[in-house]
């Protein structure tokens, strides 16, 4: 073996170690990471969403009677009402004069404290 032939083996050999290595490392930090992940619960594994929700004793009797989802819909709608501003609404609605998501749940002229709210959510 001539030294050109040594160095080309020598150079492969390290490639393929570190090639190795970099693949093990990847695999043991996804390891980790699912298994903190499912620890701490903010992973895939049994995870949660939390966010704030009003109570809702807050809703107006028709929308009380909404299915589940839709009533959560108006509960966060409620308790994240400043974020929602910020938030252009997509289903059309420009034509009722909506100016952003919150639009879509509570008349923009309206108070936190007294909502007045828009039916158009309850689908």
């Amino acid at each position: 073996m001539d030294k050109t032939e040594d160095e080309t083996h020598t150079f492969t050999r390290k490639t393929e170690l570190t090639g190795r290595r970099l693949f093990l490392t990847r695999g043991a930090l996804a390891i980790a990471t699912l298994v903190l992940s499912a620890v701490f619960g903010r992973g895939t594994f049994g995870a949660t969403h939390r966010y704030k929700l009003a109570p809702e004793s807050i809703l107006p009797a028709d929308i009380r009677r909404a299915p589940d989802d839709v009533r959560e819909a108006y509960r966060f709608a409620i308790a994240n009402r400043g974020v929602l501003r910020y938030i252009p609404c997509y289903c059309g609605c420009g034509e009722q004069e909506h100016t952003s998501n919150a639009s879509c749940y509570f008349q923009d002229n309206s108070t936190p404290e007294k909502p007045i709210f828009d039916r158009m959510s309850l689908g």
